[in-house]
């Protein structure tokens, strides 16, 4: 029988990338609140808030340099139980969109831009701007809120009259979703939660600008997907086989030759098709594609 692990590790591996954030915010959010029960218990609950500080963005320049990780793991990381359930479900609902039209590598790099972006701005706010001055020594961020609303953002971008049918209102339209989330976050900049409400605001620029210059035929999931994908084959154990090879005829190499030029023309053709399909996107919008280019994008955007 399997163990609960062996459960888990199965689970992920064979999910989807929207399932993956979900499930590591999710382990994460457990993780820590069963230890802060442990810490709680023996009388060190202050040890453990200087635990999570570790986690969580500070808005001090000279405290981020001594934990520059926490630009990354702060928006993975949640202490109330509905923070991170409304961020999941936003996530959920908003990621899904994102998956069916422009694939999982686009989900992956709105998330991870938007939570960097949302950061910056809110480093940036905290160290510019008068109002964040006396509160800069001990305001920290965290939650997944700045890469969520960079999805949203990112959606209705795209396409900004797809509508989700919302209780008490009906169908309404993505591009109202996005401003009136938009709105009440820098309306709320000034509030409790400012920090969070500034993240917002960095995350849907970030949401914004990356789907317009994905139009333009700049996919900025490019260097994120690489990065993940190079941490992932360190932790894979490599095959340990020689490969050894012998020209023996003439007529292979003329034959592997072609053969490589015919791949190369096929895959030059194959980007002047999608690189033509965003340009019309840009002029004319999503839903002037035929069926025919919505599959090759669609297609393109899991390669």
């Amino acid at each position: 029988m399997n163990s609960f692990l062996d459960d888990f590790k199965l689970a992920f591996k064979t999910g989807n990338v929207l399932n993956q954030i979900i499930i590591v915010n999710a382990v994460l959010f457990l993780a820590v609140a069963i230890v802060g029960v442990f810490f709680t218990f023996g009388g060190q609950r202050d040890s453990f808030e200087v635990f999570t500080s570790y986690l969580m963005l500070p808005s001090s320049v000279d405290t981020l340099l001594t934990q520059p990780w926490t630009i990354i793991t702060y928006f993975f990381f949640h202490k109330g139980f509905m923070h991170i359930l409304f961020n999941m479900l936003y996530m959920h609902w908003f990621g899904r969109i994102i998956s069916e039209y422009l694939g999982q590598n686009k989900l992956l790099g709105l998330y991870v831009w938007g939570g960097i972006g949302g950061g910056i701005l809110y480093l940036l706010a905290y160290n510019f701007l008068p109002y964040f001055e006396h509160q800069v020594g001990g305001s920290y961020l965290l939650g997944a809120s700045g890469g969520v609303v960079a999805i949203v953002v990112g959606a209705a971008t795209f396409q900004p009259n797809y509508a989700i049918h919302l209780l008490f209102l009906g169908p309404v339209r993505l591009k109202y979703i996005a401003a009136f989330t938009v709105l009440v976050s820098f309306i709320q900049s000034t509030g409790a939660n400012a920090g969070g409400e500034i993240a917002h605001l960095g995350g849907a620029l970030v949401g914004f600008v990356s789907i317009k210059q994905l139009q333009q035929g700049s996919d900025w999931s490019r260097p994120v997907v690489s990065v993940i994908s190079w941490v992932k084959s360190l932790f894979k154990p490599q095959p340990k086989i020689k490969v050894s090879y012998k020209n023996t005829k003439t007529t292979s190499s003329r034959t592997t030759s072609r053969t490589k030029a015919r791949t190369e023309t096929k895959s030059k053709n194959a980007q002047e098709e999608i690189d033509a399909i965003l340009d019309k996107i840009s002029e004319k919008g999503y839903d002037a594609l035929s069926k025919e280019e919505k599959q090759k994008l669609f297609n393109a955007s899991k390669d």
